[in-house]
């Protein structure tokens, strides 16, 4: 039954892109169309969105359209599936492809190489301990949140399995209303969400930048086959990648404008204390971090052996990083 209920997502899908492609082509003129993919509405996965505001996407005669999916997963095999050609997304659902087998996936560039959540819970949990038989709020199982809170509290000496009642939310956003309403004492939430959440009354229980847990949380992914078909293409997207994120970094005011409408926030207070505690995280050159893929890896190992045999520089990609460098599109 979960295997036709997935056929038939499959099936709209690939309805929806196939009319989506249709209706740019007539509207795109001679503008190459490239189809993208992202499972977070968060700042870290937002650089689409700025090169759009930015006109970018227009400036290297880009015609992108990115496509929500709230799961790395389900976006991993919509790749694969050949539904779009660019994923900005979280690396778990790609290396558990890779290991699986499907060794076309290849990462191309970084934004977040490390976890920066939180936890924040209601105002009587004051300490990681008094989590312990609390109900915690997670985007889904296996996702950046959960690893999050699975590696947290292990760095703190308590096990996620034994000590917490882990319950799926779907999202940031949802994680943020199940605080809210109740049906959650604590969450892992990421910025903006964490200085949402601070605004409504709910405390840090856990600072999660402040460990600097090394995670794949939002990459560049492609298909090599892509790359053979369509390099010259995909290269000019990693141009406006590189730009987006110089925007990112130096121009918050537009990045302000962005997220408030993408978000749907418009306490200018919120989003400054997203930008300053997210900011450091991201990467200004996009570049690939072998530790952070590794953490995918070890988190698998468990579960399927031949993650042990497969390192981290298989599944990279760096020719557009360092055909970047050398024609100095990051400094200029």
């Amino acid at each position: 039954m979960f295997n036709d209920a997935r056929k038939r997502f499959f099936t709209l899908l690939r309805l929806f892109i196939g009319c989506l492609a249709a209706f740019l082509s007539n509207e795109a003129g001679a503008a190459d169309r490239l189809i993208g993919l992202h499972s977070a509405q968060v700042m870290s996965q937002s650089m689409p969105w700025i090169a759009q505001e930015a006109g970018l996407f227009r400036k290297y005669d880009l015609d992108f359209r990115l496509v929500f999916i709230s799961s790395s997963p389900v976006a991993t095999a919509a790749t694969i599936n050949g539904d779009a050609e660019i994923q900005v997304t979280g690396a778990i659902g790609n290396v558990r492809a890779y290991v699986q087998g499907v060794t076309d996936l290849v990462f191309i560039g970084g934004i977040k190489n490390i976890l920066t959540h939180s936890m924040l819970g209601k105002s009587e949990i004051k300490r990681p301990e008094d989590l312990k038989g609390r109900r915690v709020g997670v985007g889904r199982f296996g996702s950046n949140t959960h690893y999050f809170v699975i590696q947290a509290l292990k760095r703190l000496g308590m096990d996620a399995s034994r000590d917490i009642q882990a319950i799926q939310t779907g999202g940031g956003p949802e994680t943020l209303a199940a605080l809210v309403g109740g049906s959650v004492d604590a969450g892992a939430i990421v910025a903006p969400g964490d200085a949402a959440a601070v605004a409504r009354g709910f405390r840090y229980v856990i600072n999660g930048p402040e460990l600097r847990i090394p995670y794949g949380a939002t990459q560049l992914v492609t298909l090599r086959s892509n790359i053979a078909k369509r390099g010259p293409v995909i290269g000019r997207f990693m141009r406006v990648m590189t730009e987006a994120s110089r925007i990112l970094h130096t121009d918050k005011n537009l990045v302000y404008k962005v997220l408030g409408k993408h978000l749907r926030i418009t306490d200018t207070k919120i989003l400054d204390s997203a930008y300053q505690s997210e900011i450091p995280a991201l990467e200004r050159r996009l570049e690939l971090n072998e530790a952070a893929l590794q953490a995918s890896l070890d988190e698998i190992a468990p579960l399927d052996a031949r993650a042990k045999a497969i390192k981290p520089q298989d599944m990279m990609d760096r020719r557009y990083l360092i055909e970047m460098e050398k024609s100095g599109a990051f400094d200029k």
